[in-house]
């Protein structure tokens, strides 16, 4: 690789001595060399029109060479020999050498001969020469220069580029990705970056040099199957080519910038220019649309209808709303632009813009003045003019819209006047046609005033030569005329209204009195039907013998009803009469009432054929009624008497119960007697139920003679029988309880005193509280408790009362305990002897088998210091026989 000194502006390009003897022995190097330095030096040469083919062979005679030089420095040469000898092609290469030597460059090794000669080492090394001379020198990036400049600038532009890093000029080229990247920096849109792969060398190396050869004028110097195929590419290669990328971007740079420093003067006088040609233009059309409108706005010829005129002043309107305000900003516009333009040639040292004659700014404003003078003149001659027209348009809309609202009110008019609807209508309906028909008279004459305006608007639109005047003239005879027809009509139909009306009256009071007599008497009719109809129940003989006589009652007044029928009937005959008489067409019944006279003879007929009817069933229920008062008195005899019977029964055995007359034997016998009669009273309970049974089937629900029910005495019948049954057995289970407990008469008859004592309500039960007030009275202390506890015995079912029966039970269980004590004690003893306890055995031996075996059923355990098995102590003993409660 060749390597220079940056630093030293006389050897900085001074190739080491053996830079051709290593590096272009490789021949793959040499073949790029050579087709890069070929390319490059063609790109300059056919600038002169000329190129080289073979670049040892083509530099030989140093025509070229010069002509390259001069090219590329833009300088000009010794004049060249022209000779063919060998001499001369020396000559004009030492010519080239020397040009080359005078621009700071040292060449070792190099000589005109080795050139001449055509030796290709010493050809390229020359032509690297050059190129780092004229190519690569001038480059220079953030002070650097040369190779580390055009690096630099390289690493610079490819920087936002991924897969892109150059740091040499060899390798870093390999995958193409530098060139491309170099290219869409600067002309993004020749190349789609985002769409290149950095493992498809050959596609990005292609891309690039195919892109800058078409589009940037940049020869394709290198092959990429050569830059792919080698480790590492030649340097000086890839150097010369990027070196034309660098001066391709670059100079169009700079190129660019001196033609926007020339475009910007030319595009200043370009606008002033056109800002001229801008306000040439637009005052033209400014004066010429100014000349065109003024004499529109001058025009006063005036118009006939209010509808051109209304044209007129809407155009105006679009004038001043649609055309006018445009040309005030293009007039502004103007002179805006006016001053903007002599501004601009005052600061470009231009001369003054002076407008063609009669395009001055003050010309424009005279125009302007001019136009809105008349524009003034035109709106007060619209507005005075349309002010005259209104008066004769509203004249004729006036005379139009009276016409039409007068003609709509008569359509029709005509045919309703000349209609004879009356001929049918009944005569509330020629009331009412009467009073429509003054309704219309009246609002005939409220429209006479009408007419009269009509006229009167028609005569001065006349007066004011009108342009329509013919068709007013006529329309308005039309309604003058029509009007006189109305009013001949209107009186005809009033009074054959009023005729038909008197008729119809007469009419109408014949029907309005028969509607009167035949309503009442009509409902009379239907009233008696009803009733002579009507399904009676009764239930005793004064009702029926009421309803006979309201019957004989009603019989009596029948001729007075037939005179009454007859009398309507020839009312509605005088109606048939007038009709007839008078060719009166009647449009309906009588609209006071539907009765019709064959309605009456009808229900007539069929009043006087209910009436025997009604006898025959008035007899036959008089007949019933007798036999059922019959069955009620005969009932009531027999209730009257068993009713006081059982209730005194019931009375005696109360008092019996608790009575303390004779022993409970003897209140057993009386009891017993008693509940005898009472069974053979039974044949009279089964007579009245017999009765009873009669009763219900004649239907009959009371009986004045009575107040006993059947009801009343079956429910008495069995209390009474409950009750001999209860009190029986109460006076039973005392005799029991007192056999049982040992019990006198004497103590008995005091349980008794002090029940019947307490018993306050009398009804032989004590209720909680007189039992408590009684069990203290006996001298009993106790507590809730032992209240709760004795309730529970005499009252188990917690009934909250207290009978006789258990009053006495608990009387005799209380004081027999300690005599139930002494016989345990003492029976205990005679079976024990000497001992403390009763075997098993001994049980046995001394009960009953069966009550034997009861009481050790029933035995505890003995459990004292000298127990033995299968024993019973005393305690054992006393609970087997009686229980734990008495003792």
């Amino acid at each position: 690789m060749d390597h220079y000194d940056s630093q030293q502006t006389n050897d900085y390009m001074q190739p080491e001595e053996d830079w051709d003897r290593d590096l272009l022995l490789d021949p793959a190097w040499e073949k790029q060399q050579r087709k890069t330095f070929t390319a490059w030096c063609n790109s300059h040469l056919r600038k002169a029109g000329t190129q080289i083919e073979n670049i040892e062979e083509d530099f030989r005679d140093g025509l070229k060479l010069m002509l390259l030089l001069e090219v590329i420095s833009g300088e000009r040469l010794a004049k060249p020999e022209r000779g063919k000898m060998r001499v001369h092609k020396i000559s004009n290469v030492n010519k080239a050498l020397d040009f080359i030597a005078s621009k700071g460059v040292k060449l070792v090794s190099i000589g005109a001969e080795e050139i001449v000669d055509g030796n290709v080492k010493m050809t390229l090394g020359m032509i690297w020469t050059i190129i780092l001379r004229f190519a690569i020198q001038d480059i220079s990036v953030e002070e650097t220069s040369a190779k580390e400049g055009l690096l630099l600038w390289c690493q610079r532009k490819t920087a936002p580029y991924k897969n892109v890093n150059i740091q040499n000029f060899h390798i870093s080229w390999k995958d193409g990705l530098g060139f491309c990247a170099l290219i869409h920096r600067h002309r993004p849109e020749l190349i789609d970056y985002g769409k290149l792969r950095k493992d498809d060398p050959l596609t990005n190396l292609n891309t690039a040099f195919d892109v800058a050869e078409k589009y940037l004028d940049i020869p394709k110097m290198l092959d990429a199957e050569d830059i792919v195929g080698t480790a590492r590419p030649d340097e000086k290669a890839i150097m010369t080519y990027v070196s034309s990328f660098y001066h391709a971007f670059s100079g169009a740079q700079k190129a660019e910038t001196a033609a926007n420093r020339i475009c910007k003067v030319l595009a200043v006088n370009q606008e002033n220019e056109r800002l001229m040609e801008d306000y040439e233009k637009l005052a033209s059309d400014l004066l010429e649309w100014i000349r065109r409108t003024i004499p529109w706005l001058e025009n006063r010829v005036p118009e006939n209808t209010m509808h051109a005129m209304q044209q007129k002043l809407e155009d105006f309107r679009d004038y001043r709303r649609l055309h006018k305000p445009p040309k005030v900003q293009e007039k502004c516009q103007l002179e805006i632009n006016f001053n903007t333009l002599q501004t601009k040639l005052r600061l470009s040292n231009r001369p003054a813009f002076m407008p063609s004659e009669g395009r001055m700014v003050s010309d424009i404003n005279n125009a302007w003045g001019c136009l809105e003078q008349a524009e003034k003149g035109y709106e007060e001659w619209l507005l005075n003019e349309i002010r005259r027209l209104e008066r004769l348009d509203h004249l004729a809309e006036k005379f139009r819209q009276k016409a039409s609202i007068h003609e709509a009110w008569t359509d029709g008019k005509e045919a309703m006047l000349r209609q004879k609807d009356y001929e049918t209508a009944t005569l509330s309906e020629i009331k009412a046609l009467l009073k429509k028909h003054e309704a219309f008279e009246s609002d005939l004459a409220a429209h006479q005033d009408r007419v009269e305006q009509i006229a009167a608007i028609a005569q001065e639109l006349n007066e004011l030569d009108y342009y329509d005047s013919p068709s007013v003239n006529a329309r308005c005879q039309r309604i003058c005329d029509q009007w006189d027809n109305l009013g001949a009509l209107t009186q005809k139909r009033r009074e054959a209204l009023e005729r038909t009306e008197k008729l119809l009256e007469t009419i109408d009071q014949l029907y309005l009195e028969y509607a009167k007599r035949a309503a009442p008497f009509n409902n009379w009719m239907e009233g008696a039907m009803e009733d002579l109809q009507d399904t009676f129940i009764v239930h005793t003989i004064e009702e029926i013998q009421g309803l006979t006589t309201a019957h004989e009652q009603f019989k009596a007044t029948l001729p007075d009803a037939d005179k009454e029928r007859l009398a309507i009937l020839g009312i509605h005959n005088e109606v048939s009469k007038i009709v007839q008489t008078y060719h009166v067409n009647m449009a309906g019944t009588n609209p006071y009432t539907t009765i019709t006279p064959q309605e009456i003879n009808g229900k007539w007929d069929h009043v006087r054929q209910l009436v025997p009817r009604r006898d025959q069933a008035l007899m036959e229920e008089h007949a019933r009624q007798q036999h059922n008062e019959r069955l009620r008195k005969q009932f009531a005899a027999q209730a009257n008497v068993i009713g006081p019977w059982i209730q005194t029964k019931m009375e005696e055995i109360g008092r019996i119960s608790i009575e303390m007359h004779g022993t409970l034997e003897d209140q057993l016998s009386h009891l017993r007697q008693y509940e005898k009669s009472i069974v053979n009273y039974k044949p009279k309970i089964d007579q009245l139920e017999g009765d009873h049974q009669l009763i219900q089937e004649a239907l009959i629900f009371d009986n004045k003679h009575t107040n006993y029910t059947m009801e009343h005495i079956r429910v008495g019948w069995e209390q009474l029988l409950t009750t001999i049954a209860r009190t029986i057995n109460e006076v039973e289970n005392q005799i029991l309880t007192r056999d049982a407990k040992g019990i006198s008469q004497e103590q008995m008859n005091e349980f008794r005193a002090s029940f019947n004592h307490f018993d306050r309500k009398k009804t032989g039960m004590m209720d909680t509280d007189d039992f408590r007030a009684c069990l203290i009275s006996m001298g009993y202390n106790m507590g809730e408790a032992e209240f709760a506890r004795i309730m529970s015995i005499v009252d188990p079912n917690r009934l909250g009362v207290v009978t006789f029966q258990a009053f006495i039970d608990f009387m005799s269980r209380e004081t027999a305990d300690t005599d139930t004590a002494d016989q345990v004690m003492a029976s205990f003893k005679i079976l024990a002897g000497d001992k403390n306890y009763i075997t098993v055995d001994e049980l046995r031996r001394e009960l009953p088998p069966d009550q034997a075996e009861y009481c050790i059923a029933r035995m505890a355990p003995y459990t004292g210091p000298d127990a033995v098995p299968g024993a019973l102590d005393y305690m054992s003993f006393s609970t087997a026989l009686y229980g734990e409660s008495d003792l």
